[in-house]
């Protein structure tokens, strides 16, 4: 693979323009490549290649250093002069020596736009590293805090021991360490480079006593080993070489209410407090080991594509100057590259040092000095693709064709829709099963989306927030849809044959059970607790499911709306679930009515429709409430207003009364509109006036323009379906619920294709404000210091 394409795989999405510009110095030299080429056959190349073997050996002895900085001299082609801008940073300019008839102007162009390219990996890099040491120095707070609290909630009668430390974490040091980290010190760790990170405060394999012995081996079971500890303590609390009383950063700390959860969300609604006290309970010690896990996870894999972003610029550097020199005839790499090692990028080890730091200090304080499974979580292995999941795709997806042409045919044979009693009853099973339809397409339509994502070089996983090394690709949710097919399939066919063709009446009382059989089956795979279909990813989906019908008690992540905007395209499938309920209820207790003539029925029916949209409406609400952002009220009124669309447009189809026709057509065309332009506008992020794409945005993921123009109309066109349910079009082809299935199938199709464009315009947005990690709260806050700050600004 060519090393353009392999710098373009191993980007990081979201820093994509923060990269040198390796394809636009490329054509540069390809212009330089055009001037220097003879306009007769390349031939006399070769024939001074030939030549160049007749020439004298010139030996194998290696050259001094002196020789080669002679040589390098006399053959200079550029001189790199670094100037301090306003900010105390070097800019490099390049100074081309060579007249302008012997270098040409594209050569002075090159050198131009490399200078540019370096500036710019320079400012994004050491932007970025200031960043990490910042963070770096918020997480030695954290750790000093939670490492009192271990001392406090596992050993609460050693409150008197002090600090051990080999290093120094207070305050003081903490802003030495943060300010001399640019000369080569780091922050988590020690002053030294070398030395391993350790925030040593007592616990309880730290602690000795009198006799040199740890506290962990000493039981408080006797008097005598209660004297032996407080012995101790009073030794260290004597000594002069340790520091005050590890616990007394408790006194300046709270647990931070991050609002995850129902009861957070009702605390500070009560209470008026974004900050809890510490309890010193083993649960909450536990969390708060699980928040920093998190963050400290996170932060590594921060720096470990930081030190991937030094890496890969530098080697991009290397090989263009290696073409320049190739291209040219020059020798000018050498000198550059020197520049470009001594620059920033190429000299700090800020980054390094963290992540041996990190590394230390996770393994020792979150996996008990583990270091195989510490590093399995600070470095999950990346999923690979199995053949296995290839062949079970094509396999079930030729399966689920046979099945449905078995199907089409056995109903054509046994004219099962010209005879009366036969087609009645299929009217009536068949949202039984139209229910795994909808899900299935858009299933379907999700492993599409992943395909797109991939390929456009979508961040998908980041967005959604998926845990890394657990993300399904597009032949994961290809192969779970299409086993589902052949089981949703296999059992219509079993069913419809046992029904039609039996003549003996023993089986017909198990007829019935077949579908109810299919749905359990299906929630136990939904639910299924044992590691096996893909766990990880259908815990996630319940987590957000459970997440969004809570609305709007749990905080509003993307991964939430996103599923409830998916839902809002699924009301026919929920309706078939109140189906389910309706038709085995009546089968055990009114076998004579029908669904739809029980008004308990058609008011769930209205209900069950509205929910979604009520959900995401909820959703509205809290992130307005949290983020301040009139957006998401106008996003609300939306949702409202599909709300009462959809209530008088379902009274209109149970009634079928002209006034509620005229108020149903009403609020139809008011939703769509609405609906329509917050698809394309908002959540799309088209239609911009001063876009230098016309009517679509500066950034497009998609390279061909007019697919947006395609979408746009489409968008349109499946909108207007809704009116389906109030014109009420004559369809001849199709009957009864066909209708409503088929619309129903067009709004997942949209959905579908909405979902695509949504996370194109979300990862985007990601690229333009350099996004590429989730923010994690810290567990911990110390108020003191930020009360200290408040009075100082007033």
């Amino acid at each position: 693979m060519k090393f353009g394409k392999e710098f373009k795989q191993q980007k990081v999405p979201e820093w994509t323009e923060a990269y040198m510009d390796y394809n636009g110095l490329k054509r540069i030299l390809h212009k330089i490549q055009q001037f220097r080429q003879p306009e007769g056959p390349p031939t006399p190349m070769r024939v001074s290649q030939q030549l160049s073997l007749y020439r004298p050996f010139s030996g194998l002895d290696v050259k001094s250093s002196s020789e080669e900085t002679k040589g390098d001299v006399e053959d200079q082609v550029i001189a790199v002069e670094t100037v301090q801008n306003g900010d105390s940073r070097e800019v490099y300019n390049t100074n081309f020596l060579l007249s302008p008839k012997e270098g040409e102007q594209s050569e002075i162009m090159f050198f131009e736009k490399l200078d540019v390219e370096l500036n710019k990996v320079n400012t994004f890099y050491r932007d970025k590293v200031e960043e990490v040491i910042e963070e770096a120095a918020s997480l030695n707070k954290q750790m000093n805090a939670l490492i009192a609290l271990r001392i406090k909630v596992k050993q609460p009668d050693i409150n008197k021991c002090h600090i051990q430390r080999n290093v120094s974490m207070d305050s003081s040091s903490t802003e030495s360490s943060e300010s001399d980290l640019p000369n080569g010190e780091d922050t988590l760790g020690g002053s030294h480079p070398g030395e391993e990170l350790q925030i040593e405060m007592i616990s309880s394999n730290e602690l000795t006593d009198s006799s040199g012995y740890p506290c962990e081996n000493i039981h408080m079971d006797s008097k005598f080993d209660v004297e032996r500890i407080h012995d101790a303590c009073r030794n260290r609390m004597n000594s002069d070489k340790y520091e005050s009383d590890p616990l007394d950063v408790l006194d300046r700390v709270r647990i931070n209410n991050t609002l995850e959860s129902p009861m957070s969300t009702i605390r500070s609604v009560l209470n008026d407090s974004k900050d809890k006290d510490l309890r010193f309970k083993k649960d909450e010690l536990k969390e708060v080991e699980g928040q920093l896990k998190v963050v400290f996870i996170e932060f590594y894999r921060k720096l470990h594509l930081l030190k991937h972003y030094s890496y890969v610029n530098l080697l991009a550097f290397s090989k263009i100057m290696k073409k320049y020199d190739k291209i040219a005839l020059r020798r000018a790499a050498r000198s550059y590259m020197r520049t470009v090692d001594d620059s920033y990028i190429g000299s700090s080890d800020e980054v390094t040092l963290l992540l041996d730091r990190v590394e230390g200090t996770f393994i020792k304080y979150f996996s008990n000095s583990n270091h195989r499974e510490g590093m399995k979580l600070l470095r999950p292995k990346r999923k690979r693709e199995k053949h296995r999941v290839t062949f079970f795709s094509g396999f079930f997806s030729g399966c689920s064709i046979a099945l449905l042409i078995a199907i089409i045919l056995l109903i054509q044979a046994r004219k099962v829709m010209t005879k009366e009693e036969h087609a009645i009853y299929v009217e009536n099973v068949f949202p039984l099963y139209s229910l795994y339809a909808y899900i299935i397409l858009h299933m379907l339509l999700y492993a599409a989306n992943i395909y797109f994502w991939k390929h456009c070089r979508i961040n998908y996983p980041f967005i959604f927030g998926f845990k890394q090394g657990t993300e399904l690709s597009y032949q994961d949710v290809f192969l779970f849809s299409t086993g589902l097919a052949v089981l949703t399939l296999g059992t219509f066919l079993v069913h419809l044959h046992i029904k039609v063709d039996s003549v003996n009446s023993i089986y017909s009382k198990y007829t019935e059970l077949v579908p109810l059989g299919l749905l359990i089956v299906f929630l136990a795979i939904f639910f299924c607790p044992f590691n096996i279909l893909y766990k990880s990813s259908r815990v996630f989906l319940i987590r957000c499911l459970f997440r969004c019908i809570c609305a709007p008690l749990y905080k509003v992540q993307l991964a939430d709306f996103f599923l409830a905007d998916q839902l809002t395209s699924q009301v026919q499938a929920m309706r078939c679930v109140e189906f389910y309920i309706c038709y085995y209820g009546m089968r055990w207790y009114q076998k004579e009515q029908k669904c739809h003539n029980l008004d308990l029925y058609n008011v769930f029916y209205i209900i069950i429709a509205v929910i979604p949209y009520w959900l995401r409406f909820l959703q509205c609400v809290r992130r307005l409430f949290e983020e301040k952002d009139w957006a998401h009220l106008y996003n609300g009124s939306r949702y409202f207003l599909t709300i009462v669309a959809v209530v008088v447009r379902t009274v209109f189809e149970l009634k079928m009364e002209k006034s509620w026709k005229v108020l149903a057509l009403l609020s139809s065309i008011a939703a769509i509109l609405f609906n329509t332009y917050w698809d394309i506008a908002i959540d799309w992020g088209l239609l911009q006036r001063k876009s230098t794409n016309m009517l679509l945005r500066n950034k497009l993921a998609v390279s061909h323009k007019y697919v947006y123009f395609v979408v746009m109309a489409m968008d349109v066109i499946l909108r207007l379906a809704w009116l389906q349910l109030v014109l009420k079009f004559n369809i001849r082809a199709l009957k009864g619920t066909a209708i409503s299935t088929l619309f129903s199938s067009l709004e997942i199709f949209r959905r579908g294709v909405w979902m695509f464009f949504r996370l194109e315009n979300e990862h985007l947005n990601n690229v333009g404000k350099y996004r590429a990690f989730k923010s994690v709260p810290l567990p911990f806050s110390y108020y003191e210091e930020d009360q200290d700050d408040k009075s100082k600004d007033e």
